[in-house]
């Protein structure tokens, strides 16, 4: 099957392709043409392999194809899972042409990610997301990684991949919970750059809870096109990326002290922009709009009951801090976002209130 890349990410000699369609996996996807050495790993975990994987070893006949399969869930985001992969690449003997293909959700595409980026100082690297979140988030713009018991994702490394192949389908196999997780990220790209998409949202949102094909293909492109662009301008966060962290230094606070997998990342998230929103005082009637769209998208608007000082401890270690200083990515207004390391204390305080004491 011959295809044209949907979008590219651009970043001179690394710049790879994002490819987003309805069957991909199906119909025979040229996947040699990006495997280019004689050998490939697929990652996979133990709820995505048996619906996805014969399909992908179908897309590599001439390839010498092993696979793995981690245990599934946040929980296992961690160093041992990345000693997994590192230890079946090392005893297969897979060399620096091997290429470490990533097939399931973020968590999976995040490990990978970064043991490809480890293993022998650098392997090609696939990623091939089959959950809404990966789709429109972690599988574009190589940061990758695992959680530490201290913060989330404070162990990693940035990694580009060769190549993005996101399948629209592998949407329909999905649980609600975790469908609806993926439209924090989404809502969340129309909250920091385009005020237009988040009107969109607003008037599709049912839809997208349907699962129609044409407006999660719609979704998943808008969020991508963002997100190839804010990267190709700072790879490394060293500016305008970082606004694509919208309501994550809440939202991994809540992360770390509820233990990883106990909200869905997206979950967290969800509560996390709205806590971010109060912090940057965005008019009520933008407020309410964000909040309704949440709960429409059937995510939580408020956090867990953990503490004040429990969270204010865990954003400690947020990765935007400068010079001592959390930046807060905050909003003037609905597709409007900026950051700021000057928040008002006393406000920043009957935010988090909102946690308890």
């Amino acid at each position: 099957m011959t295809a044209t890349p949907t979008l590219s990410v651009s970043l001179g000699e690394r710049s790879y392709p994002i490819y987003i369609g309805s069957g991909l996996l199906a119909a025979g996807f040229d996947l040699t043409k990006f495997v280019r050495g004689p050998a490939a790993l697929i990652v996979s975990n133990e709820t995505v392999a048996p619906l996805y994987l014969d399909k992908v070893l179908g897309l590599l006949p001439s390839r010498k194809v092993r696979h793995l399969n981690l245990r599934d869930g946040e929980a296992y985001k961690n160093l041992q899972s990345v000693s997994e992969i590192l230890d079946e690449l090392a005893t297969s003997g897979a060399g620096r042409d091997t290429t470490v293909i990533a097939l399931g959700g973020g968590v999976v595409g995040d490990i990978s990610g970064f043991a490809a980026a480890t293993y022998m100082r650098g392997v090609p690297f696939i990623q091939i997301p089959t959950t809404l979140l990966s789709q429109v988030d972690s599988s574009v713009g190589g940061k990758t990684g695992v959680n530490h018991e201290r913060g989330k994702n404070l162990i990693g490394a940035f990694y580009q991949p060769g190549l993005v192949l996101i399948d629209t389908d592998t949407l329909q196999t999905l649980p609600h919970r975790e469908l609806s997780a993926g439209l924090a990220e989404v809502i969340k790209h129309g909250a920091i750059v385009d005020a237009g998409f988040f009107r969109w949202l607003e008037e599709n949102i049912e839809t997208l809870i349907a699962r129609d094909p044409d407006a999660l293909a719609y979704a998943i492109r808008r969020c991508c096109e963002i997100k190839a662009a804010v990267v190709a301008e700072d790879e490394r966060e060293h500016g305008r990326r970082a606004l694509l962290n919208f309501g994550h230094t809440f939202g991994h606070a809540i992360e770390n002290n509820l233990g990883y997998g106990e909200w869905l990342h997206g979950e967290a998230v969800a509560a996390g922009m709205v806590m971010a929103a109060r912090l940057s005082g965005l008019a009520d009637a933008q407020l309410q709009r964000l909040q309704n769209l949440l709960v429409a998208a059937r995510l939580p608007v408020a956090p867990p009951p953990i503490g004040a000082t429990t969270m204010r401890a865990a954003m400690g270690l947020d990765k935007k801090i400068q010079d001592n200083r959390l930046r807060f990515v905050l909003l003037r207004e609905l597709g409007d976002a900026y950051l700021d390391a000057d928040v008002d204390e006393s406000r920043l305080d009957d935010v988090l209130a909102q946690a308890g004491p």
